[in-house]
């Protein structure tokens, strides 16, 4: 893959998959706002204001309705999540969760609160697929190895737990390579 490849999102690679009760865990490395799911999942402020990062490139490609939903809902606590529509992206569904800024406290379960609370959501809309970023490890600081960790342990678990689920495919869809080593790491480490 080139730089330039990357830059336009031109790419999408599977990396790995598990096998989890009849399921799907997978890791990608790409662009999640060209993921052909049920639901993407914005790594969110509390205050659902889409401006950089993930949640920016998100609103600039699927739409203002993205911002519009997300005001209505207005507020939505660290360690939740909402859902609205995706607008133009290929993804029916944008799930908004609110990860922790590293330095507020007791940030691992916060971040572990958001990815279970996403994928109950999925799960309560009888959503078949979701495709979710590395959450918090960008301008709110958390580590990535310990983001890598949390996601790929709460996805599994997830769907062990959860066999009625109507989730087949839980996909963590990551962008750079540094953080993507991290959870190769972490999917090697499921066995």
């Amino acid at each position: 893959m080139t730089e330039k490849e990357r830059a336009k999102g031109d790419f999408m690679k599977i990396i790995s998959e598990k096998t989890i009760n009849g399921k799907t865990l997978r890791l990608v490395q790409g662009d999640i706002t060209e993921r052909d799911v049920d639901a993407i999942v914005n790594a969110a402020n509390s205050l659902l204001q889409h401006g950089g990062g993930v949640a920016g490139a998100i609103v600039r490609k699927g739409g203002q309705i993205i911002q519009e939903e997300s005001k209505k809902i207005g507020y939505t606590p660290v360690g939740t999540a909402a859902i609205t529509v995706a607008g133009k992206l290929p993804a029916k569904f944008i799930i908004h969760a609110v990860g922790p800024r590293m330095g507020e406290g007791d940030e691992d379960n916060k971040l572990k609160s958001a990815v279970l609370s996403s994928l109950k959501l999925a799960s309560e809309k009888g959503l078949k697929s979701i495709s979710i970023p590395a959450i918090s490890s960008g301008i709110f600081g958390f580590p990535r190895d310990r983001c890598a960790n949390i996601l790929v342990h709460e996805g599994a678990r997830f769907l062990k737990e959860n066999k009625k689920t109507s989730l087949n495919t839980v996909e963590f869809c990551i962008f750079d390579d540094t953080t993507l080593s991290h959870f190769k790491k972490e999917f090697e480490n499921l066995g």
